[in-house]
């Protein structure tokens, strides 16, 4: 399996800031559960959860696409190699 993190300390910094604000998220609906906040509130930050974790799928997607098959020195092969997986992975994403 090919290495899917940020090579670039930037996009890094990037994506781990994107995880931690969705982190605060989940852990804003779990304390509306706990205090018994109205269903459609829950519903509504659930919704922004979801999007937050498209917008970081989207993200990490262009970087590892960008740093295997664009700045990367790959093999024909390799590069097939690495469709195929991110394929796969997006493929189980959308089920």
């Amino acid at each position: 399996m090919v290495d899917i993190m940020p090579k670039q300390i930037e996009d890094k910094k990037k994506i781990l800031t994107r995880v931690k604000r969705i982190q605060g998220q989940v852990q804003s609906v779990e304390r509306a559960l706990e205090n018994d906040t109205e269903c459609a509130d829950i519903l509504q930050q659930i919704c922004a959860v979801r999007g937050a974790l498209n917008g970081l799928m989207t993200e990490l997607l262009e970087i590892h696409l960008k740093d295997t098959l664009v700045v990367g020195e790959s093999s024909e092969l390799q590069r097939s190699q690495e469709l195929t997986q991110v394929s796969k992975i997006l493929k189980s994403y959308l089920k």
